[in-house]
């Protein structure tokens, strides 16, 4: 039952010298920090975790899904990234799909074989150690011990456990019933039961031994398009050969005198970007935390971000509009007067239901290199379709695609779609002559809630002066479309009073107040590691002891923080 977990205990951020890292499983961030101590960089570092991830949270992560990252060279100090998301089939048209008889009002089951798109996870963690890796180690070294872990196994964890069950079950709803790689005797694991993957341990060991030929030709790549095609989807050999990463140059956009730096599309940054340049045209401070004026104002401008996002944003090959055009000041300064504080606005376009299963984590090292990193199956275990003996299941990010023949995020053939999925690096502010200097690296999981989720976490550091472990243990809101009332939704985490939820109710506000339980991963599970405890108002900045690393990890998740 939801009620089962409850949030009792509190923690204190982690502090340290040499190197730090943040994600939701304690095995993957020893794993990272083992990487650390061995000579090995935030990337190195951060790819391993993303390795051990697949294989200790599959319902969430792996091999079948796509990877974003942004990394923050502390020699250089310059910020680079990798769009790690896949394509749609290049056969997949539109005319296609709606000749077998969907449409915009009727498109595919989210677990569809036809929403599989091509997974860009592995080509991005290859391209991570190439291009950001120490090459103090090989990328054989980077992956052994996660590999080790799939082979040996390890005791699943208990909200893993809870999550585990529940993606199982929907797929189960849906008429589908996952691969036995990631089941036990049919079964999902118990918390604490030890888990076994020797399949994927294979699958890793090729990826490590071959680089990208290993997943995207040969064997694997057999196994992806042969169950694809099983189940009704085109993918082809071809589609997955293909496949490359993309590297970045990430958008940002300053708010009082930091810079927050998000993956330009077809990542959803700019939402989070558009809903910071919004908020900065109103006193949050004085208006107090979660407060019914801070969270009103919160909700009013989450509505017209995502409004935007949805309207412009897609595969960055058929975004129309300059993305400066939208992060000018004066737009958002516009879009701030649309608020009222006594009543909700008329007239935004809806938002987007689907939720996501995702992991993020963050590293950062003794060299001042920073890396943000997601990697997400989209909906849980996204299709639930399970290649043989590959050991992962494969994503159904395509289920975030219109059927609208002229919206600028419409299925086409060889198309990447909107993708939910943001890693983010917080800067000082610099002129055109210097360059940024890292303040955090942060993120918040959970598709539509991820802008959401980072602008809070973030506003609780810079507003509130919380360090990184009480800005993720803050109860959040969570603002959704729900199709079926035609209305805005405005859920509430148990800890915001109640007296606040009735006054946003009497604002008009459709509130769901408290959320308790499990029902709290709508809110996202974040990660935060920070240079310095510049978050603290009481503390100079010329004091500032700018070497040590503060860290938290969101209660939400079993994760933790660690560093040395």
């Amino acid at each position: 039952m939801d009620t089962d977990l409850i949030f009792s205990s509190r923690r204190s951020p982690v502090v340290c010298l040499h190197g730090c890292v943040a994600s939701s499983q304690p095995l993957a961030t020893n794993i990272g920090l083992d990487i650390l101590k061995r000579g090995g960089n935030a990337a190195d570092a951060a790819v391993a975790i993303a390795a051990a991830l697949a294989v200790t949270e599959p319902f969430s992560t792996g091999p079948g899904g796509d990877a974003f990252c942004l990394f923050y060279n502390g020699n250089t100090r310059e910020i680079r990234g990798i769009n790690g998301s896949g394509r749609l089939a290049r056969a997949q048209t539109l005319d296609f799909l709606e000749g077998r008889g969907y449409t915009a009002e009727a498109p595919p089951l989210p677990s569809d074989a036809l929403n599989v798109t091509v997974p860009g996870a592995p080509a991005c963690w290859c391209d991570t150690v190439q291009l950001f890796g120490s090459h103090k180690l090989s990328l054989q070294e980077v992956l052994s011990r996660p590999t080790e872990l799939a082979e040996v196994g390890f005791p699943v964890a208990e909200v893993t456990a809870h999550h585990w069950a529940k993606g199982v079950a929907a797929l189960r709803d849906a008429g589908k019933e996952l691969g036995g790689d990631l089941l036990i005797d049919g079964h999902t694991p118990k918390c604490g039961q030890v888990f076994r993957n020797p399949n994927l341990a294979q699958t890793l060991k090729e990826l490590s031994e071959r680089g990208k030929p290993a997943f995207y030709q040969g064997r694997v790549a057999k196994a992806i398009v042969d169950i694809i095609n099983q189940n009704g989807g085109v993918m082809t050999l071809d589609d997955l050969s293909r496949h490359d990463s993309e590297v970045i140059s990430p958008i940002s956009t300053e708010y009082k005198g930091v810079r927050l730096w998000e993956p330009p599309p077809n990542s959803q940054g700019l939402t989070a970007l558009l809903l910071l340049n919004i908020l900065e045209n109103f006193p949050l401070k004085a208006a107090g935390h979660n407060s019914s004026d801070y969270i009103h104002t919160l909700v009013e401008a989450v509505r017209l971000a995502v409004a935007d996002a949805l309207c412009y944003l897609g595969d960055p090959d058929h975004v129309t509009i300059p993305l400066e055009t939208l992060l000018d000041k004066s737009y958002s300064h516009q879009r701030a007067q649309r608020i009222s504080m006594d009543r909700t606005m008329k007239e935004v376009e809806p938002g987007p239901t689907t939720g996501s299963d995702t992991v993020y984590f963050c590293v950062i090292d003794s060299e001042g290199n920073a890396c943000s990193f997601v990697n997400s199956n989209y909906m849980s275990f996204g299709s639930g379709l399970v290649p043989k003996d590959c050991g992962f299941s494969l994503q159904n990010r395509g289920a975030c695609f219109s059927l609208h023949p002229d919206h600028v995020n419409s299925v086409a053939g060889g198309k990447r779609p909107y993708h939910t999925i943001i890693p983010a690096l917080l800067t000082v502010s610099a002129t055109k002559s210097q360059k940024p200097r890292l303040l955090a690296a942060l993120g918040v999981m959970g598709g539509f809630m991820q802008p959401q989720g980072h602008v809070q976490v973030l506003l609780n550091m810079l507003e509130f002066g919380m360090n990184p472990q009480q800005a993720l243990d803050a109860p959040r809101v969570y603002v959704h479309y729900d199709p079926k009332t035609h209305q805005w939704l405005v859920n509430l985490e148990e800890g915001i009073d109640q007296e606040v939820a009735e006054e946003l109710r009497r604002r008009g506000h459709k509130v769901s107040w408290p959320i308790t339980g499990h029902q709290r991963a709508q809110f996202g599970r974040g990660q935060i590691i920070t240079v310095g405890d510049w978050w603290n108002p009481s503390v100079s900045q010329a004091d500032h002891p700018s070497r040590v690393l503060w860290a938290g990890s969101d209660p939400r998740a079993d994760g933790c923080a660690q560093g040395y």
